[in-house]
């Protein structure tokens, strides 16, 4: 008889173990420290002395022994300096992801939803009679033996293919995304440190896609004066730079890799805090941090049109809540078709995680 099983509750017995406890501390730091590895220790060292987090059986300098032996840390022989490796960079990415997203099991295969059925791989409640061609898999087969009992009866039971239904399964789309990131130098400005929540939600989203939608594309974008391509690899090096903020270039590096790709289904997240302030026209900058400029705003709205009419929304999210920012964002949307969210930045992951995952855009057939 099956029944259950009481046993006495231990809060200790799944606990971490003291290494696990602080590498999620060290990877946090290296966020804020862009992937600096001894300033992050120097700081895991300081946060120890004042909070206390090892005791006289587990120490800083066991950790850094324990990083080096698992494969975190590498230390030059030369200066004894340390550097991350790629396995600490993913261990960041998907700490980012557990914290904004959730965890999260890895698919096989694209997940965003459509709302028409056919021969995709998401089974619905729905099912239907069998038809030439359907795939083996999706036969239900607790309806199907239904239906031969009632058909021919328990004594001379047999299966036909008139007894065979088939669950309905919803298409899935493929996407691609370029990930805009505002590097300017506002995005410290005033004390505020917003460059970090953008970096973690590009983490984040990183890892999202390339573990739980391996079909899908996404290619990350940072723009100041200029804009150019960086790898997921360089995530959490990136810094803000005492650039202006050349959203053209952005758009415009942002289009050209979204016309290599052949998925029918792209769009553009661009992560902002501000209005554009830098145009390049031939080898020279033209700059203009006072208000917003007519000359930098329309060529950033003739780029917003023509992504428009290339069916490429543009879903800005901006962290600032100054309405006059506000207002320039809103225009921008308008003449894209696009959306806009203005979000704090403890909101900003939800956000571009809610977008994504729900797949609200059109979808380009």
């Amino acid at each position: 008889m099956l029944g259950y099983h009481f046993s006495k509750f231990d809060p200790d017995e799944n606990a971490k173990s003291p290494f696990e406890k602080l590498l999620d501390l060290f990877t946090e730091l290296l966020q804020y420290t862009n992937g600096d590895a001894s300033e992050a220790l120097h700081w895991l060292t300081q946060l120890d002395k004042q909070y206390k987090f090892t005791g006289k059986d587990y120490g800083i300098g066991d950790f850094i022994e324990d990083l080096k032996e698992n494969g975190y840390l590498k230390e030059n022989d030369n200066d004894g300096s340390f550097k991350i490796t790629p396995k600490t960079e993913q261990a960041i990415r998907k700490r980012s992801l557990e914290e904004i997203f959730g965890k999260m099991k890895k698919a096989k295969q694209g997940s965003h939803r459509t709302f028409k059925t056919g021969q995709g791989d998401e089974p619905n409640p729905e099912t239907r009679a069998y038809e030439f061609g359907d795939a083996p898999e999706t036969i239900d087969y607790t309806g199907s033996l239904k239906n031969a009992f009632i058909n021919r009866g328990i004594e001379s039971l047999s299966m036909h293919q008139d007894d065979l239904e088939i669950y309905e399964t919803d298409f899935k789309s493929q996407t691609s995304t370029v990930l805009m990131i505002d590097i300017s130098h506002s995005m410290i400005l005033y004390g505020e440190d917003r460059i970090t929540p953008a970096k973690k939600v590009a983490m984040a989203l990183s890892e999202l896609i390339t573990t739980r939608y391996p079909k899908d594309t996404l290619d990350i974008v940072v723009f100041g004066n200029d804009a150019w391509q960086i790898q997921m690899k360089d995530l959490p090096y990136l810094e803000v730079g005492p650039y202006h903020t050349n959203t053209v270039a952005g758009l415009e590096l942002s289009m050209e890799l979204l016309r290599r790709r052949k998925n029918p289904n792209k769009q553009i997240f661009m992560i902002t805090d501000g209005k554009p302030t830098c145009l390049k026209i031939g080898g020279k900058y033209y700059k203009n941090s006072f208000g917003i400029d007519s000359k930098i705003l329309n060529r950033t709205l003739t780029l917003a049109g023509q992504l428009r009419k290339l069916k490429i929304p543009v879903i800005t999210f901006m962290i600032a809540n100054d309405p006059y920012l506000q207002d320039f964002v809103r225009n921008f949307t308008e003449v894209n078709n696009g959306k806009a969210f203005y979000s704090s930045l403890d909101g900003l992951g939800n956000y571009i995680f809610e977008d994504y995952e729900r797949n609200k855009r059109k979808t380009v057939r």
